[in-house]
């Protein structure tokens, strides 16, 4: 190598302390930057690529980069590496893991051939038949005591004609004559040799010369299907359920997806739900609230829940009722009902009551209501009445 040849770490834009991972992200950034793909017919850019495969082959290698450290570029002209210059098999060899990366970040898996992946693939393997999506809304009674029910969908189910294969009654599949069973064929691109999925046999490496009539070599066909499904107690909305093998039947005898069932639990007319706790508003006349009494609230399980009211009770005071909530998903137990009280002023009199109210008010002291006195002694206070 030239005396005047460039610095290896100022190829790749590194300090001379860069450790391992340094040195390979700065290859990598500056290889996908240089590559002859990304830059067709320019040869200054390929000069760099090369430049920076050569740099980044010695620096990598601790043996080698403790020589270069010390002698330069003298360490491996004329043979003074030993044989291990980057003519030897051994450095091209190495150096093709990280050109195969650089084409998977830069291509995606399109070079890849299917189950091997990256530049050595092979044939593809049989697609798993995709995951279906099923929403289904419940009531929030059947969302508390579970419940047994039956959907109906149209989904890809395997042929019963070819039993899946694609291929007509008493015929079978071949070796793709193209790529000879391999499912994938190479061509030259560039400086490299790159593996692209066969265009005969779409990978699979098998070719079907007298397709199935039903399913027109497809292997499975869109049919009506009844499925039994159990909604267990305490489901919510966004609970999932799974039918495993229950989606879209797989390619030509490949397994089946699953299908997922997404549970959507519809508003109720007297509770709100969060989690496993039931929430919900009671209006109390205002003779109640002062004195005190119970109300009667259902249960989702069909029983009653007594709750008392103690006397003085404002609006907005919530009480808890342990144990009447929800049930836990797929465990023990309850959550608690929360009941807000709202107490209601009375809109139509008849002429006794508003008497008894009137003489209720004459012998009010304010101390009957004592945020209100409160309420108007911080007034006085304030603007000096």
């Amino acid at each position: 190598m030239a005396a005047t040849q460039s610095d290896y770490y100022q190829t790749l834009q590194v300090a001379r302390d860069a450790d391992g991972p340094a040195l390979k992200s700065a290859y990598r950034k500056l290889a996908m930057k240089f590559h002859p793909d990304r830059n067709p017919g320019d040869a200054e850019a390929e000069a760099k690529f090369k430049a920076c495969n050569e740099a980044y082959e010695c620096l990598k290698d601790p043996q080698k980069r403790a020589a270069y450290d010390r002698f330069g570029h003298e360490a491996y002209s004329q043979g003074a590496s030993g044989g291990g210059g980057f003519g030897g098999g051994r450095g091209q060899q190495g150096d093709f893991g990280d050109i195969g990366d650089i084409f998977e970040t830069i291509f995606g898996s399109a070079f890849g051939g299917g189950a091997g992946g990256g530049m050595g693939g092979g044939r593809q393997q049989q697609r798993r038949g995709a995951d279906l999506r099923y929403d289904m809304q419940v009531s929030l009674d059947d969302a508390f005591n579970g419940k047994s029910t039956e959907i109906e969908i149209e989904v890809s189910q395997s042929c019963d004609t070819c039993d899946g294969s694609g291929a007509a009654p008493g015929t079978s599949e071949r070796t793709c004559n193209l790529c000879n069973g391999a499912g994938a064929v190479r061509a030259k691109q560039g400086l490299f040799v790159v593996e692209r999925p066969c265009p005969t046999c779409g990978g699979r490496g098998q070719v079907i010369e007298d397709p199935c009539g039903e399913c027109r070599g497809e292997g499975r066909l869109d049919r009506p299907q009844s499925l039994a499904v159990e909604i267990p107690p305490g489901v919510d909305t966004g609970t999932r359920i799974r039918l495993s093998g229950k989606g879209e039947a797989g390619q030509r005898g490949a397994p089946p997806g699953d299908l997922y069932i997404f549970i959507h639990v519809k508003p109720h007319p007297l509770f709100e739900r969060e989690g496993t706790t039931l929430a919900t508003r009671v209006p109390v006349s205002f003779t109640t609230a002062a004195l005190g009494g119970s109300v009667d609230i259902p249960d989702l399980d069909g029983s009653t829940n007594t709750v008392e009211i103690p006397t003085g009770i404002q609006s907005g005071k919530q009480l808890r009722v342990r144990g009447a909530g929800m049930p836990v998903l797929q465990g023990r137990g309850r959550g608690d009902m929360v009941v807000e009280i709202a107490v209601e002023t009375p809109t139509r009199l008849s002429r006794k009551q508003k008497e008894i109210l009137e003489q209720f008010r004459e012998t009010e002291t304010g101390d009957e209501c004592p945020e209100s006195k409160g309420f108007f002694s911080k007034l006085k206070d304030a603007f000096g009445a």
